[in-house]
């Protein structure tokens, strides 16, 4: 089946072509079925263009997905682009990833709406959102798990991991932060250990004075106070797009420090806003939409969306075979691991920030445990929208006794 080659040359068995309508719709059909999180998502794009339909081959699938696993951005949209341009050209890969985000994209949209039109002055959606609170700090404590045991492979990389906890907890740049990883942990697998060893020793004397001179506030949350401008916003979404290593998750410390720090939502909204995305068919990394809806309405999530997912795009539709080519270079794969690493530590630490932020009452801390414990039992693709909304209604009722 299908043609010799197409104009992108990215597969080794390239399928027929068809109408960018039916392609359009087909992945408009992938993003409402989108439940489950990443690995779910991959899972059924795998199941339904590599096992039935045969686009690829599956050594060539998992090539690809080991490119976007290793790049920033959303694996899953990412290969919805790919299969898109491998399937008609550059067009047809944008269409695909439109597909894919817009059933998300246009829920998390409307949830937004109804939050800021009535979810402070209703008891139902008040209690609803401040019930999933705990959950979803147990969803994100289990991301950092998940993550982590694919990431931190050596004690090198948890050390890593722990400077970055640090370094994040006492307002350290994330840029210090990750390029420090990665060029330790570079240094580390050509093996220069004596300079790695030098160098992680003069960031955590940075850490202890920066600790000695600025100490801790958990308390304080905003910072900054910077107007959420759209060209702003723009910037957030771009920056936050650009770092997502690891999977979705990984946006999250990114966008919280960018907008809970300035001041432009609070703690608890950025929490409601995690909690629409892990109940609704789309990637994570659509809170952006949330937040963009709240600080400037529509065009604020239009725009904040637009620069989380525009790496996901560019990477693939500007050059996916030389993007592999350089992911394959060993140096570039220390560096990467080594920054991965890093992120791992910071969402840890925005974690610990969450934990002594919101679960104040033994309540919520019934909440989180055992939504941590269905989240490491249950192994359905149902399993976070069914505990994320669980935790909702448990705290709906609760308070119609309180």
């Amino acid at each position: 089946m299908g043609r010799d080659a197409d104009s992108s040359g990215l597969s080794d068995n390239p399928p027929d072509r068809e109408s960018y309508l039916a392609l359009f719709l087909r992945f408009l059909k992938f993003g409402l079925l989108a439940w489950g999180g990443p690995v779910a998502q991959i899972a059924r794009l795998r199941e339904e263009l590599v096992e039935k339909e045969g686009w690829i081959s599956s050594e060539r699938f998992n090539r690809v997905l080991a490119v976007y696993q290793a790049l920033p951005g959303p694996e899953a949209t990412e290969l919805c682009v790919y299969f898109g341009l491998i399937r008609r050209d550059r067009w047809g890969g944008l269409l695909a990833g439109l597909g894919f985000m817009l059933p998300g994209l246009l829920l998390m949209m409307f949830f937004s709406w109804l939050y800021v039109s009535y979810g402070a002055s209703s008891v139902v959606f008040s209690t609803l959102f401040l019930g999933m609170q705990p959950a979803v700090i147990a969803l994100i404590f289990r991301a950092v798990h998940r993550i982590g045991s694919h990431a931190i492979t050596n004690v090198w990389l948890f050390a890593l991991a722990v400077v970055s906890l640090a370094a994040t907890l006492f307002s350290l740049p994330f840029y210090f932060t990750l390029s420090l990883a990665g060029i330790v942990y570079t240094l580390r697998q050509r093996s220069q250990s004596v300079l790695a060893v030098l160098l992680g020793c003069a960031a955590l004397i940075v850490i202890f004075v920066m600790s000695a001179s600025q100490p801790m506030d958990l308390s304080v949350v905003s910072s900054k106070g910077s107007d959420p401008t759209l060209e702003r916003l723009g910037a957030v979404g771009l920056k936050a797009g650009l770092l997502t290593f690891g999977g979705a998750y990984t946006v999250i410390p990114f966008l919280q420090q960018d907008t809970v720090g300035n001041g432009w939502i609070t703690n608890a909204q950025f929490l409601d806003g995690i909690a629409l995305s892990g109940i609704l068919p789309s990637p994570l990394v659509i809170v952006g939409a949330f937040i963009g809806f709240l600080t400037q309405g529509w065009l604020g999530a239009l725009i904040l969306t637009a620069g989380i997912f525009l790496p996901a795009f560019g990477f693939t539709l500007i050059g996916h075979d030389y993007l592999e080519k350089v992911v394959e270079n060993r140096a570039m794969h220390a560096f990467l691991d080594g920054v991965t690493a890093g992120v791992v530590g910071m969402i840890a630490a925005t974690a610990l920030l969450f934990v002594y932020q919101n679960l104040r009452s033994p309540y919520a801390v019934i909440v989180f445990g055992i939504g941590l414990l269905l989240l490491y039992r249950w192994k359905s693709k149902a399993a976070i929208p069914a505990v994320v909304l669980g935790a909702g209604l448990a705290g709906w009722v609760v308070s119609l006794f309180a």
